[in-house]
């Protein structure tokens, strides 16, 4: 039982964006899909959990740009579990070409159980006794503190479509980073570069909702963007790093 996977990957063209390297959302799609086939081999995918009564969540991500890949570049991109804590878990991402990191990043977990409602702790049942977790923290910074307070009105809104919707009946996660990207002109989006994209999910979205999307620039110059529902409900609160 290994504590950490790691895949070979070719970067092709269906995961680029138009600068012909790898598209932000087609970051995070690499990496929470490696995320969840580790889980599978690790005893705690999708499947047994659903059967025991519990689904994963993601609370927050976030992915660290150093270097997006061409297209047809060869990578490397490893995940693993971090210890878990009392209610919560985090799992790490890197990205590396012939030694050089690409990219970093991490998703804090939690476990919802689905039957009795509330949260699982991830220490109780979840893994192998036998799993020695991995310490190693590829992004060991704190995730950002947000100020949900945006005062601005909306530059943008944005319909849940049904593509969007994964098997818990919600917005999918990464469903949200191309909403993100797609809010900008081409043009606009290649010229921020991102550096480093963080997501807090703090409620779901279902098809048909309109999200009501507000921007700011922080004091630190980074892009922080809100999307909420007409009742006020903040769905998603996302900060993005500009070159």
């Amino acid at each position: 039982m290994e504590n950490r996977l790691a895949k070979e990957l070719t970067i092709v063209s269906s995961r680029c964006d138009s600068t012909a390297r790898l598209s932000v959302p087609g970051a995070f799609d690499l990496c929470i899909d490696l995320a969840g086939e580790h889980a599978e081999a690790l005893g705690n995918g999708i499947g047994s959990m659903m059967e025991r009564g519990l689904f994963w969540v993601a609370v927050k991500t976030k992915l660290r740009f150093v270097r997006r890949p061409r297209i047809m570049e060869r990578v490397t991109l490893e995940t693993w579990p971090e210890p878990p804590g009392r209610m919560k878990q985090n799992r790490s991402y890197r990205m590396t070409a012939e030694g050089e990191t690409l990219l970093t990043g991490k998703t804090e977990w939690t476990v919802l159980d689905t039957g009795a409602g509330g949260l699982h702790s991830p220490r109780d049942g979840i893994y192998a006794p036998a799993l020695e977790f991995c310490a190693e923290q590829s992004c060991p910074a704190p995730f950002h503190r947000f100020r949900d307070d945006f005062a601005d009105a909306p530059f943008a809104r944005y319909t849940v479509r049904s593509t969007d919707i994964d098997m818990g009946k919600h917005m999918n996660n990464v469903a949200y980073v191309r909403m993100l990207a797609g809010l900008f002109p081409t043009e606009e989006w290649n010229a921020m570069d991102p550096r480093e994209v963080e997501l807090h999910y703090r409620s779901q979205s279902h098809e048909g909702d309109e999200l009501l999307l507000q921007k700011r620039t922080a004091p630190d110059g980074a892009l922080e963007i809100r999307a909420a529902l007409a009742d006020g409900t903040t769905i998603l609160l996302a900060r993005i790093v500009r070159a």
